[in-house]
């Protein structure tokens, strides 16, 4: 391995971070000086800008015919999205879960998984392919901010105290606002080709393959923004948007990330089997279990959130150990599958039936 490796991958890992950084900073304040509410700031230019460094890497990665980063990069995002964000947050605090998110986000975050899932069945995701999984994250966007609309007054003060009340604001500070977002710009452009090209490397001599290198190092350093921005909401008190980051960046990422990439690359996203056979199906999973979760009293419990980080740890362990042929990568999958799974799904499914009683009980006959 080259000794520029490590470092590049550093330098495109900093360099992502504050980019994202400048570009929601300067995002958010000139939408608030456009008039924009805070609470639709939250749920579209912060949301969306968090995963601007997976955007970034992944249409990157694809231009570059390195398919394997790209998919790896937006599937682990989703992965680690639900178990290790979600799951630290759960620990610092209980989350309140919107009914909003139960009833449509959350779906919608579980069919854009299957969608993509779909298109990629046949092994490539072709620019068509593409082109309509970006037509659906303008549609969601536009229905996002009608819905917001509609909020209760505790979660539109919740963005408001987080991201500002709208005001106008002179040439001087607009100026200050666009050299921020084509900073943040030009910072994604630069780090996403040093991360790609040091991480390409480093799986070239350890002997592991791209996609799980775009599984574990591209998606966790992609996914900062997203650590950062749920976890500092969740010990402010600040659930919706601590939830509401993830879902909508886990949405952002199948449609926009994935979509964008299609589209730019000069013959589609070839998906390579493993990915079809495993980690996306692995993602749909994860997905789908935010349903039972976020159902059962529209929160995560500390206990839940533990388990998360646990899934997370064990998806990470096995994904090592298997592109390096090591021997624990089959007691893992006999330990999960048959005890972990199994009893994890127990557990929901009698949690859920009880509160669906408990629910019916509370109706007045």
């Amino acid at each position: 391995m080259s000794f520029e490796a490590l470092p590049a991958c550093v330098l495109g890992l900093i360099s992502l971070a504050v980019g994202a950084r400048f570009l929601v900073d300067g995002s958010s304040r000139l939408a608030s000086a456009l008039g924009i509410s805070p609470l639709v700031i939250g749920l579209t230019v912060v949301a969306f800008g968090t995963s601007a460094p997976e955007l970034a890497v992944s249409v990157h990665a694809a231009w570059a015919g390195q398919p394997d980063i790209a998919i790896g990069n937006a599937v682990g995002s989703n992965i680690i999205n639900v178990l290790l964000i979600l799951g630290a947050s759960a620990l610092i605090t209980p989350l309140v879960v919107s009914q909003q998110l139960v009833r449509m986000d959350t779906p919608l975050m579980i069919g854009a998984c299957v969608l993509v899932y779909v298109f990629s069945a046949d092994g490539v995701l072709s620019r068509v392919n593409g082109l309509f999984l970006f037509a659906c994250i303008v549609a969601y966007t536009v229905f996002a901010i009608r819905v917001s609309k509609r909020e209760s007054a505790g979660v539109e003060q919740e963005y408001a105290r987080e991201y500002g009340e709208a005001k106008g604001t002179g040439p001087r500070t607009w100026a200050l606002m666009l050299t921020a977002i084509l900073a943040g710009l030009g910072l994604l452009v630069l780090g996403s080709r040093f991360l790609v090209e040091g991480a390409s490397e480093i799986a070239r001599a350890y002997g592991l393959s791209e996609l799980v290198i775009g599984l574990t190092i591209v998606a966790g350093g992609t996914s900062l923004p997203e650590i950062a921005a749920s976890i500092a909401a969740s010990a402010r008190r600040e659930p919706d948007i601590a939830v509401g980051n993830v879902v909508g960046s886990n949405l952002f990422n199948m449609l926009a990330v994935l979509g964008l990439s299609s589209v730019f690359s000069p013959a589609g996203v070839p998906v390579s089997r493993a990915a079809v056979a495993f980690d996306i199906p692995v993602m749909i999973g994860v997905c789908v279990a935010c349903l039972p979760i976020f159902f059962t009293g529209y929160r995560i419990a500390r206990w839940e959130g533990a388990l998360l980080l646990a899934y997370w740890l064990a998806y990470t362990a096995y994904t090592v150990f298997d592109a390096r042929g090591h021997e624990a990568s089959s007691q893992l999958t006999v330990v999960m599958m048959e005890f972990v799974i199994p009893i994890t799904l127990i557990t929901l499914a009698t949690i859920t039936v009880r509160h669906m009683r408990e629910k019916n009980r509370a109706v007045p006959q």
